[in-house]
């Protein structure tokens, strides 16, 4: 007769990684948080209601405004200072010393100091997954490096656990603009291989091509040239949500 030989702690080694992997899996389950910044492409439910909707997201926070940019100014001030004026998206001509100190607050480093600050105050949880998607205002690329580097540093370091990415600006209808895109692109990759962050590439993948569209004007996909229509928010969500899933390796 063979005798069998099983010793008690075996047992308790194989019902607790049972438990763990029990455990993992059902976190990997769990509706993801998102979070994300941008300019007036990305604002409100935009392109990010289709990605949260493709990915089944429990939370949307977007801290994006019309008009941002990377970039600060000299003159920006921090988020919930004392004397913090707010934020402005305006973009009409103005000689209005306190419309333009506000729209000097309207930038990434910024929002992501309102973000942090929201969470902060239980108003949202924190991020799962944080997505950056604008530079189309941008025209000082050394400032928008500078602004890119603190914005993603600022997440990254607040929550650790976050897995961040970053989206190119878009197609535009004006070639002059487009060709401009592609400069800032060059230096956002540097970014993000610095913080060894993704950079999913919405100008070629998207879908939306200049010569489908036209300066100022309405077009296959843009509503003037520069903002998606609502089947151009669509596509941008599909293709996001798509490769973040890729990228991540989410379900």
């Amino acid at each position: 007769m063979i005798r069998r030989f099983f010793h008690p702690s075996l047992a308790c080694f194989f019902v607790g990684a049972y438990v763990i992997f029990l455990l993992i899996a059902c976190s990997e389950s769990e509706p993801l948080n998102f979070g994300c910044d941008g300019d007036s492409i990305t604002s409100g439910d935009q392109w990010s209601a289709t990605f949260v909707a493709d990915l089944g997201c429990a939370t949307h926070h977007n801290v994006g405004v019309g008009t941002a940019t990377w970039a600060s100014h000299d003159d920006t001030q921090e988020y919930g200072s004392a004397d913090f004026l707010g934020i402005s998206w305006g973009w009409l001509p103005t000689t209005d010393s306190i419309e333009l100190r506000k729209r000097h607050n309207n930038c990434a480093p910024v929002h992501i100091q309102r973000f942090i600050a929201e969470v902060d105050a239980g108003e949202y949880p924190a991020p799962d997954l944080f997505g950056f998607a604008m530079g189309t205002n941008d025209t000082d690329l050394d400032a928008m490096v500078e602004g890119a580097v603190y914005s993603i540093k600022a997440i990254k370091k607040r929550f650790p656990k976050c897995k961040v990415f970053v989206c190119t600006p878009i197609q535009t209808g004006n070639p002059e603009h487009n060709a401009i895109n592609r400069k800032k692109i060059e230096r956002l990759q540097e970014v993000c291989s610095q913080f060894k962050v993704p950079l999913i590439d919405c100008y070629n993948g998207v879908g939306i091509r200049e010569e489908d569209e036209r300066p100022f004007a309405p077009g296959k996909y843009l509503r003037d040239g520069l903002h998606p229509d609502k089947p151009g928010q669509e596509l941008m969500g599909h293709y996001i949500a798509a490769e973040v899933k890729r990228i991540f390796k989410l379900k």
